[in-house]
Formats: C-alpha cells, structure tokens, sequence
C-alpha cells in the first residue's frame, strides 16, 4: 500500500515537471545547473529542516521515454550521487541565501535533489537510506519556499487592515491568473474557512458527474455580512467572479447589534480608500522577461536493464528575481503536493501578516517591497551552521496552514473535558457576538445587497447554515438560531436562492469540531460530502477545461 501511494505521489511530481514529449528539445538558451561530478560527504547536506514529515515522493521514474537513447548519452553517476551534489549545492547556498531570489534557487536545487534520490532503484542497498534522504530533502525544500515566501512578503503601505483578507486576496488573485476564476466561490468567517474544503467538494461532485469543476474557498476570520458584500460587489473584477457561490456561516454574522469590527477597521483602511477612487488590485497582464532556469531531471536510459543509468535532462522553467522558477510543493492534509508555479510577476506585499498591493497609477496596483513590521509579525531564529545564523526571519503561520485551494484544514477535535480546563466557558447571554440581538439593520441591508447583486448576474447563492455543538447552543443561541432560520426559510423563498440548514446536524459529534462552533478537517470533509450529495442543488458546469490540479 505504501509503495503504490509513494509511486502514485512521484507520478504527480514528474508529470508535472516533464512534459512527456521533446524531452531532450527544451535544452535550447537554459544555462545547465548540472551539479560537480564528485559527491560530497553525507554529513554535509544537512540544512534547517521543518518539524513536519512531508510524504516520501521514492518511486520509480514513470516518465520513460518512449524514444531510443544512446548508451553514450546516459552519465555513468547513478542517482544517488546525483542526489547529493544537488544537495550539497543547496546546503551550501543555505548558508548565506538572504534574498527571494537566492531562497528559490535554494529550493530548485532541493527540488532536483528529489527528484534524483527518488530514482534509486527499489532494489538497490541504497534504497533505505534513500528512502530517508528524500524525507529530509523534502523538509529543507519547504522550508526554503517558506524563507522565499517571507522574503517576498514583505510590509506595504497599504493594507485592508486585515491579515487574512490580505493573505486570501494574494491568493485568490493568483489562483485566477494561474487557473481562471472558480466555477465555485465559497465565502464566509472563520467556520467557512475551516468548515468547507474545496478539495473534497471538487473530489465528491466529480464523483456524482461533476468533474473538473473548481472550486476556491475565499473565507475570511471575522466576515459578517457586510464583510462579505464587501468582497463580492467592491473587492473583485467582474471578471473574476464565479458561476456559483456558496455561503457557509451562521447567525453570528447577521447580528446587526453587535459590533462589526473586522468590517469597520476594512472600511478605515488604505486599500478601502483605493477602491473608493475606482482601483481594484489586479495582476500584470505578461510574464516578465527573465532568464530561463534549466532543471535536471532522472530519465531512463534505452538498453540498460541492469543498471539502468539515467539520461541527463535540462528543462527549463521561468525564474528570475520575483519568481517561484521551481514546482511549487503545498502542503496538505495528505502530504506535501507539487503545483506548477504560475505567478512569477506578482510582487504583493504584507501589513502584519498580510500581503497586499501598493497603488502605482490609475490604472492597476503596482507592488514594491518596503521593510517589514517587526513588531507585527511572529519570527522564527533557524540555526544553519555555528558560524552562520539566518536571521529572524518573518514567517506568516497562519498563511502557511491554508492550502492553494484557499481552505484552512484544522485536525485538533474538540473535547469538552479538557477544552474549558484552558479557557473559560462563555454562554451566550454573555456573548459579544449576541448582543443587542437584531437581525435587521445595517447586516440585513448587506445580504440584500449580495442577493440582488448575484441574481442580477444570474449566479446562483446557496447559504449553509453551519453545524454547531451541543455545548454551544445553549438557550440563548439556540433561541437565536432558531429565529435566523426562520428569517432565511422566508428570505430563501421571496428572494430566489436556497438555504441549507445544517446547524444542528451533528450536534454530538465533537470529533467533527476543533472547537464548540468551528468545524476541523474531518467536519470539513463531511459538509462537502453532503453538499456534493445534495441533488437539489444544480451544480455549474466548469467552464474553462483549465484545471486547478
């Protein structure tokens, strides 16, 4: 079982990497980062490395070449060798790498590191300290794409005042340059980010005769009504918006008597004033002109049973200064999971922990990096060598735990028994999210304004009320809960989108929950699957054939 899902990860990385034709034809205008023939000691390849244990990606190559190769043309060096000079060329750039663009031709060469220990042969002596290197190349290779990420992320002038809207627009923004916009919007607070997993919504309505459609979770910590209007009517481009959108969330966000600060602090900001004369953020509209990057990767050689030496291949891939020129690797519930890097212009930069565009003219948003607020960010002292320490440096933790699809997958599960040993216990008479309960006003006026605003464009609005605990829906929110769902049972009807109520759908199953009213990963997974399983709800077509991988 194990050595199928590591092959079945390694087809992904190469298929990704290697386009099946023309392998040797790519060559052309790449300057070769073929590494030095002699291999340095194990003991030195060894860099800063992340607690987490990505997959092993060992497997035999997949991609054999169909064409006749020459025995001349395949290095006598085997993989292992090949291995290792990349790595030691990782580790030793390691050392003093301070810039992006020196972290991402870090995280090339630990890239190419890969995908050559991944080729020791299955049966080979080698293959369990192989099997070992590759984890450890792994962790130095997000680590290095978390040093570039920081380095890229740097403070800006403007910002939306919220850190997460910043980092999700970075996002969102990328993903439709890289992709097109989502067939499927998802939006919402904090329990939609956690509560809806695209993947698994794309996965399940695949299965039901929906393939291919995509999906992007756009959810925001602290979105009520207003938040989310915001987003969908002044934030995007027309251009950018989906064919459907659904709305996770619940009665919190629809309470006009409570103070809306995530919304006001938005209103007050820089980026809001932008919008407010007319400036959207957009990305530039052509690849910057760089130097290729040539990538070295295994291929087997023609007529080489026995030892199966590997043929020499350079591809290129675009790179440069503000480039990712590498497979970008995410991490996921599952592992770490390769992506072709599609954004190499974007030069957003960060408030806090956010990542935002800097007005250049009337026309777009131009992005220049300026120095970081320290006293903002959390910062993280790595060890490299007892002669050279990286410096602090600026790592958003909370970007890092969202995925590429914008989903944040959260695996602690809520237990009562120990939860309130940390943390007070607050009913909901004492809520700040319940009080002056009213589910009219200014809330009110702001989901209207979503409603006419969708069916004006004829996209389809489906809103879930999300599941909460038993412990959570004490007589206070349960009261209120019920008169949300009345008012959207009403709304629903008069209005012409449909509502789904889910909020007491498990109500006693904590290990659903990270907390008493936010959903985990497995939560997540279960709303998608009834969502996907819905056959009321009509579901768009993809239309685009580009996929989100």
């Amino acid at each position: 079982m194990i050595r199928r899902y590591i092959a079945s990860i390694s087809t992904s990385i190469l298929k990704r990497t290697c386009a099946a034709t023309a392998l040797l034809a790519l060559t052309l205008g790449c300057s070769s980062t073929k590494p030095p023939n002699t291999a340095a000691p194990s003991g030195s390849i060894e860099s800063a490395v992340l607690a987490q244990s990505p997959t092993s990606l060992l497997a035999r190559n997949p991609n054999k070449s169909k064409k006749s190769v020459s025995v001349s043309s395949c290095p006598q060096n085997d993989g292992f060798t090949e291995a290792v000079n990349f790595a030691t060329q990782a580790s030793n750039l390691a050392q003093s790498a301070n810039s992006k663009q020196e972290w991402d031709k870090v995280a090339a060469l630990w890239v190419q590191a890969v995908a050559w220990m991944q080729a020791v042969p299955a049966g080979s002596p080698r293959r369990a300290f192989a099997e070992k290197k590759v984890i450890e190349y792994m962790r130095n290779l997000v680590y290095s794409q978390q040093q570039a990420s920081a380095t890229r992320s740097q403070a800006s002038t403007v910002s939306f005042s919220s850190d997460l809207l910043n980092e999700q627009l970075e996002l969102y923004l990328s993903y439709v340059a890289a992709v097109g916009p989502p067939d499927v919007l998802i939006v919402g607070s904090s329990r939609a980010l956690q509560g809806v997993d695209p993947k698994e919504l794309k996965q399940s309505l695949a299965q039901r005769g929906r393939p291919g459609l995509k999906v992007f979770n756009f959810s925001v910590n602290g979105a009520t009504a207003q938040v989310v209007d915001f987003q969908l009517r002044r934030l995007l481009k027309p251009g950018h918006l989906p064919q459907m959108i659904v709305w996770a969330d619940g009665v919190r966000g629809f309470n006009s008597g409570r103070d809306d600060r995530t919304f006001n602090s938005i209103v007050d900001s820089e980026g809001s004033q932008l919008l407010a004369a007319g400036l959207r953020p957009e990305l530039p509209s052509d690849e910057p002109n760089e130097i290729p990057l040539c990538y070295r990767f295994p291929q087997p050689c023609a007529n080489n049973t026995f030892r199966k030496a590997l043929a020499s291949v350079d591809r290129p891939f675009t790179g440069g200064q503000d480039t990712h020129p590498t497979i970008k690797f995410l991490s996921s519930g599952t592992g770490i999971l390769p992506v072709a890097d599609t954004h190499p212009t974007i030069k957003f930069l960060s408030s806090g922990t956010g990542i935002l565009p800097v007005a250049e003219n009337a026309a777009r948003y131009e992005l220049k990096p300026i120095a970081a607020n320290a006293a903002t960010q959390k910062a993280q002292l790595i060890p490299v060598s007892r002669r050279t320490t990286v410096a602090m440096r600026q790592l958003n933790q909370l970007a890092d735990s969202i995925d590429s699809n914008g989903f944040m997958a959260i695996s602690g599960t809520y237990n009562p028994n120990t939860y309130y040993r940390e943390r007070a216990y607050v009913s909901g008479q004492y809520d700040r999210d319940y009080e002056n309960f009213n589910l009219g006003g200014k809330q009110a006026t702001a989901f209207n304004s979503v409603v006419a605003f969708t069916k004006a464009r004829k996209i389809p609005l489906i809103f879930v009320n999300l599941p909460l605990t038993n412990d959570y829906l004490d007589g206070t929110r349960l009261w209120a809960e019920q008169q949300f769902r009345q008012r959207m049972q009403q709304l629903s009807r008069q209005k012409g989108f449909a509502f789904r109520d889910l909020s007491q759908r498990w109500p006693g199953r904590n290990d659903y929950f990270f907390d008493p009213s936010h959903l985990n990963r497995f939560g997540a997974i279960a709303v998608s699957r009834l969502l996907a399983a819905d056959s009321s709800i009509i579901w768009p077509r993809p239309k685009s054939s580009r996929s989100d991988g």
